[in-house]
């Protein structure tokens, strides 16, 4: 490190104080880009070969601001290995709306903040209307349409789509539809008048201000076919998670909430000091969503391939499928993150616990392993550990 007067910090180098690896790096450069990815900078030791980039920041990605509120998306365009999904962070406005539309993929949301009125129309008939608050869910299938609109404090939330190539700016909106059907076709469709459609809008809304709409029972429309069931949206917070001493976790899937029939996930807490095990997943790559905090991801590909990511909030990560991988947090708070899944299950595979459930004799002589190691395996899961003895991780 080289201490600047003139600024009261520390400039990272490229130098590895374990073996004196590398050297200083005098050319133009990004020095507060650096700060943040201390570990991409100057990676452990134990890093080596090649693994593509597993991490792309919200920050990095295009704005699309509308009246009413704004969106910014990761697909594989920004992250060229995140195949199965992508993500859509959105803002709306109180009374902000993301207009009525479907899409080809399914929608799983996470509300961050705030409170949004999500109403929706099935197959069948049926209708939906509920709002949703900070740690919800809901769960659109293909085809559904639906819509979005913030309550009085606004809302900003977390979209994934079950396909890493989709974009929210392609989406299927009515207004759009409209835009490009002749008039005497609305006309005959409708049986109203041509003139009935003089003010409708030009291209896609996609999102627009509208005034705080009235209470739930006020918009509630009296349907003949019933509402959808299984519900459409999950109450996550309300979940009793699993705790460990180092963290916890809530999962969901298909299992508890039923209308998920494409996105898996889990909502992970890693205190100061703890870590993710050691774990992969057997069903399909893993995308994530950082909410709070800051950590970094270690990820081992085979063949003596490792690279160690730095995230902090807003950020996004991604593991390929059954990559082995643990992720520590780096900061003096919780680190709070989303692991989701393009399957209708949640699934990992714990190296502690394979250990533990293999012949004792088996493990021992293929590692060499120490008594202590061989008496400290659990045959039960824990997601997230913290030892005793073993000081936080703070960059």
């Amino acid at each position: 490190m080289v201490w600047n007067d003139s600024k009261q910090m520390q400039i990272p180098q490229p130098i590895r104080e374990s073996d004196g690896a590398g050297a200083t790096d005098l050319g133009p450069r990004d020095v507060m880009r650096d700060m943040e990815n201390p570990d991409m900078f100057v990676p452990p030791i134990t890093d080596a070969g090649l693994i593509p980039n597993l991490k792309f920041s919200f920050s990095d990605a295009h704005m699309q601001l509308n009246r009413g509120g704004w969106s910014r998306e990761i697909t594989i365009r920004e992250l060229p290995i995140a195949k199965t999904l992508a993500g859509v962070n959105m803002r709306l406005t109180p009374g902000g709306v993301r207009e009525l539309h479907w899409h080809q993929q399914a929608e799983w949301s996470f509300m961050i903040l705030g409170r949004a009125r999500i109403t929706a129309v099935d197959q069948n008939g049926r209708n939906f209307i509920a709002d949703v608050g900070p740690g919800d869910l809901w769960y659109f299938p293909p085809g559904i349409p639906h819509s979005i609109q913030g309550l009085e404090e606004g809302c900003e939330f977390l979209l994934v789509f079950d396909d890493g190539s989709f974009s929210d700016l392609n989406t299927l909106s009515i207004s759009d539809w409209f835009a490009h059907t002749p008039k005497e076709v609305l006309s005959a469709n409708f049986g109203v008048p041509m003139s009935a459609f003089d003010q409708i809008p030009q291209g896609q809304v996609y999102i627009y201000q509208d005034q705080v709409p009235g209470t739930i029972e006020s918009q509630q429309v009296p349907d003949p076919f019933g509402t959808v069931e299984p519900t459409f949206v999950y109450r996550l917070m309300a979940q009793p998670p699993l705790t460990t001493p180092g963290g916890s976790v809530r999962i969901v899937d298909s299992s508890n909430f039923p209308a998920s029939r494409t996105v898996a996930a889990a909502l992970v807490e890693i205190k100061p000091g703890a870590m993710r095990e050691m774990h992969w997943h057997p069903n399909n790559d893993e995308w994530q969503y950082y909410l709070s905090g800051q950590g970094r991801m270690t990820v081992f590909a085979g063949n003596g391939a490792a690279r160690t990511f730095n995230y902090r909030a807003g950020d996004v990560g991604y593991v390929p499928f059954a990559f082995g991988h643990y992720i520590q947090n780096t900061g003096t708070d919780s680190l709070w993150f989303l692991e989701m899944f393009k399957s209708d299950r949640f699934a990992d595979v714990s190296l502690n616990q394979w250990m533990a459930l293999t012949p004792k004799l088996l493990v021992q002589s293929n590692l060499n392993a120490s008594p202590e190691l061989m008496s400290a395996l659990r045959a039960t899961k824990w997601p997230v550990v913290k030892y005793p003895g073993i000081p936080p991780v703070i960059e």
